[in-house]
């Protein structure tokens, strides 16, 4: 596939401790407008260290397909709407197919600058 940039979506991930907090979250990401397409993945167990400590627990993973010009609210929707504290926010760039980068640059509505996103 050759890199261009209409081909270019972001794919963003972030991780709750349940599927109602996942859905809840996927549900206001739609809404805004900041995302095409939020994937929920359960059975997931993290291990990590919190303030000094190792911790496990089981996670529900979202992976949330949108634009770059999104992050700014996604990140923005995170911080006020996610249960935890320091919510992961990793994005990484990405080419899709035409027709599917396509898709998400007609179904992401970021709000313009200086404007919060509707919730």
């Amino acid at each position: 596939m050759q890199a261009s940039p209409e081909r270019e979506i972001v794919t963003v991930t972030t991780t709750v401790g349940s599927r109602s907090e996942a859905e809840a979250l996927a549900h206001a990401i739609l809404e805004a407008g900041l995302a095409a397409c939020v994937q929920l993945e359960e059975g997931l167990t993290s291990y990590y260290r919190w303030e000094g400590k190792a911790q496990q627990d089981a996670e529900v993973r979202l992976t949330i397909k949108t634009l770059a010009s999104a992050l700014p609210g996604l990140q923005a929707l995170l911080g006020d709407k996610h249960p935890y504290d320091l919510p992961q926010f990793v994005a990484w760039p990405g080419q899709g197919s035409a027709a599917y980068a396509d898709w998400v640059r007609a179904a992401v509505r970021p709000a313009a600058p200086g404007r919060t996103p509707a919730r």
